[in-house]
């Protein structure tokens, strides 16, 4: 595995991001031409409304699945970077730290870390400024 940075941080998932994605699209797509060929050939609609609304309950259900992952792993995040905080200096983070800034310090190491806090707090640092910042990237490779 090649070390993690800036540039490569990010991460996408082919089967999540381009295969489910692809084929809820064309579910979408394929139920919505049944629906009009149905409706153009005087046929009962109920099928193809109940397959339409089944393909956007599912894409719906795709963004909320990532979203409520993504929402539990940065609560755990905003945790183990107030207690490291609290390790290095005996306080809890500034509250006014956002958790998009406490997810992005994630990356910083110790030796970095505190100042970083106080300087992102202080600057009110955008998360893309916080990881631009570090010098030395700590990799999360956890992170889904």
């Amino acid at each position: 595995m090649t070390e993690q940075n800036y540039r490569n941080h990010s991460r996408l998932t082919l089967p999540y991001h381009g295969v489910l994605f692809m084929l809820v699209l064309a579910a979408i797509a394929c139920s919505i031409i049944f629906l009009n060929k149905t409706n153009n050939g005087g046929g009962e609609l109920l099928l193809p409304i109940i397959l339409l609304i089944l393909s956007l309950a599912l894409f719906i259900l795709m963004f909320l699945a990532r979203g409520f992952a993504l929402k539990a792993q940065d609560r755990a995040i905003r945790a183990e970077e107030n207690l490291r905080y609290f390790a290095n200096t005996g306080n809890l983070l500034d509250p006014s730290l956002t958790v998009k800034q406490i997810v992005a310090l994630r990356f910083a190491p110790n030796n970095e870390f505190v100042d970083l806090v106080e300087r992102a707090v202080k600057e009110k640092l955008a998360a893309k400024d916080i990881k631009q910042a570090i010098q030395n990237w700590r990799g999360d490779n956890y992170r889904v």
